[in-house]
């Protein structure tokens, strides 16, 4: 898909909850860190809520089925029903069913979500590599997931049989920090086999599509706070995108980040879906928004003035973006970022 390049975030003079119709939201990181909600996370998602946005939780995590998702998200505060829950098994056991015939046997490497996905389509889920599996799959399993598991993915997928992923995130958040994620995991099978599989999560279009089949959103606004995963499916997918601080992303990696990473929208958190979206203006070689004023020198981002520092961080990532063209910004941002107390 050809796509402008993005130099700076985009602007929005209405709040974005009225903008557009539907928010995307990822949950680790963005929603919840463990089994925690994220500070600002409830009562902002119950004001855009209350304003007629539709909420829409779309997850990479394999692991608990939509039904659990949700509960999970009631019990914090905000109300949810299964059908509002959009995971990467039920991505891939689409994937999986657009292959093969109603009861074909998977042996399954990972969750219940993931089995509950495969038999919602109409797939037998096996747990053996001697049960004659029709395809491999994998997803997040959790930290109790048994080694031998990924051996019997292995004996399977050594044999020829078709693997499949839900999704490929090296590392997941966690209210301890960040862990490994199903990425890692599969990783361990790649190695041993040597193969490579048939991916359906974020950034890929299956789950894109899976996404705007269950929401059947219009104009939707994807929410997350993973570049490689959250903001390029958005991209992939053609669609606006806003970044929140909360989870992986720190302010260096967003400012070194190629054309498909780089957010239409950068706030500190979900507080960003209540309010519009500043313009960063441009002049004299700087670039402007709120008290700041960003510039690129040959060998590092320069930043002066004062204001709320997500606004500074907004006219770094014009300055960045602008000098990186359609690649990476290279330029220290140290000195920059210091300022902003990151």
């Amino acid at each position: 898909m050809s796509q402008t390049v993005r130099t700076r975030p985009g602007a929005s003079p209405r709040e974005l909850h009225r903008a557009y119709d539907t928010a995307l939201l990822d949950l680790d990181g963005v929603v919840y860190a463990g089994g925690a909600a994220i500070a600002h996370a409830v009562e902002s998602l119950d004001r855009a809520r209350g304003a007629g946005m539709r909420l829409a939780y779309v997850t990479n995590n394999a692991l608990r089925t939509p039904d659990a998702v949700a509960a999970h998200l009631t019990e914090l505060g905000i109300p949810a029903a299964g059908d509002d829950v959009v995971t990467s098994a039920q991505a891939v056991a689409r994937l999986i069913s657009d292959a093969f015939p109603d009861g074909a046997r998977v042996l399954v490497v990972g969750g219940e979500g993931l089995r509950a996905a495969l038999r919602e389509r109409g797939l037998r889920p096996v747990e053996s590599a001697d049960d004659e599996p029709d395809a491999v799959v994998q997803g997040y399993g959790g930290p109790d997931l048994a080694w031998g598991r990924f051996a019997e993915a292995c004996y399977a997928v050594a044999r020829g049989v078709p693997w499949f992923a839900s999704n490929t995130d090296l590392t997941i958040p966690s209210g301890r920090g960040i862990a490994p994620g199903n990425g890692a995991a599969v990783e361990v099978v790649r190695i041993a086999t040597g193969a490579e599989p048939r991916v359906a999560g974020k950034p890929l279009p299956p789950m894109h599509r899976e996404t705007i089949l269950r929401t059947g959103a219009k104009r939707p606004l994807v929410v997350g706070d993973r570049l490689d995963t959250d903001i390029e499916g958005a991209f992939n997918g053609g669609v606006d995108s806003l970044l929140v601080l909360t989870g992986v992303t720190d302010a260096a990696g967003l400012l070194a980040a190629p054309p498909e990473h780089r957010p239409t929208y950068v706030d500190e958190d979900l507080r960003g879906l209540l309010t519009g979206q500043p313009e960063v203006e441009s002049g004299d070689g700087e670039f402007r928004c709120g008290g700041w004023r960003a510039a690129a020198g040959r060998e590092e981002l320069a930043l002066d003035g004062d204001g709320a520092a997500v606004d500074g961080l907004r006219a770094l990532c014009a300055a960045a973006w602008t000098a990186a063209g359609d690649g990476g910004c290279a330029l220290d941002p140290g000195k920059a970022l210091a300022r902003l107390g990151r």
